[in-house]
């Protein structure tokens, strides 16, 4: 049975933080103030098996199965192109769940250094939301090491011309991934409704902005989010099976204040 919460005024993002073109990355570096922190739009992965030769119909990688609550990181690579930034998604699981020293250890301007591009923003620790994904074009993934933690990419995501654009919570950024996530009946799902009724999806939830959040402090997410005018929060225990498809087309997603990520649906659970 749902919840439904009333939304909570607006608030501003801070000018300087808009206007700035790149800030300090979550990660340990000393010099990561020249990496931006794209954290917001960083649940944009499906996972999928660790290897470059994989077949282009749909797979499910057999850790994908039973997904739910289990932790990940994310490292994001930033570079310039003609009509503007580019980001490739690496994603650790289900490579490995993280080590948080390990985690905590890398270096995003190394990172950016040795794989020659402009930033590298950490994101992370993040749990998912969904029960299993689907991945329909694998041959696209390949697994990198940065610090010595393997991840695969799975995705990639159009920044724009400025990428202080992601810090900005309650805006959807398209993502490519090509893949489906499945929420299983008796799953609880958390959304997000803006002012025109279009409902978002919680895909993972994010330890960055407070790291003792748990699932079970989304039931009451709704008291601590700072909502634009005529957004909701609600939650929903789904009595039937219930699919997030993006396999043939971008997916739009979007962060909120705490740094969870929501995938746009036209249907709402």
């Amino acid at each position: 049975m749902s919840k439904n919460i009333v939304s909570k005024k607006s608030v501003l993002v801070p000018i300087a933080l808009l206007a700035l073109a790149a800030c300090g990355s979550s990660s340990s570096s000393d010099a990561t103030s020249a990496a931006p922190d794209i954290s917001t739009a960083a649940s944009t992965e499906a996972p999928a098996e660790s290897t470059t030769e994989a077949p282009a119909s749909s797979t499910t990688n057999p850790a994908a199965a039973n997904m739910h609550g289990k932790r990940y990181c994310e490292i994001l690579l930033l570079n310039l192109q003609e009509d503007g930034i580019h980001a490739e998604v690496f994603n650790t699981y289900p490579l490995n769940d993280c080590p948080d020293d390990q985690w905590k250890a890398i270096d995003t301007a190394a990172v950016a250094k040795d794989e020659g591009v402009v930033f590298a923003s950490a994101n992370g620790p993040r749990y998912w939301a969904m029960d299993s994904v689907v991945k329909s074009d694998m041959a696209e993934v390949y697994k990198k090491s940065f610090g010595g933690m393997e991840m695969n990419r799975y995705a990639s995501v159009f920044v724009g011309t400025n990428p202080a654009d992601l810090l900005i919570p309650y805006s959807p950024h398209a993502v490519n991934r090509k893949s489906a996530f499945t929420f299983n009946a008796g799953t609880t799902v958390y959304m997000l409704r803006d002012a025109e009724g279009k409902t978002y999806v919680m895909q993972s939830w994010s330890q960055q902005i407070d790291p003792t959040l748990t699932e079970a402090d989304l039931l009451t997410l709704a008291d601590r989010l700072q909502l634009p005018d005529g957004w909701s929060y609600d939650y929903k225990t789904l009595t039937e099976e219930f699919v997030v498809e993006t396999r043939a087309d971008d997916a739009q997603v979007l962060g909120d204040d705490l740094h969870n990520s929501y995938s746009y649906v036209a249907v709402a659970p």
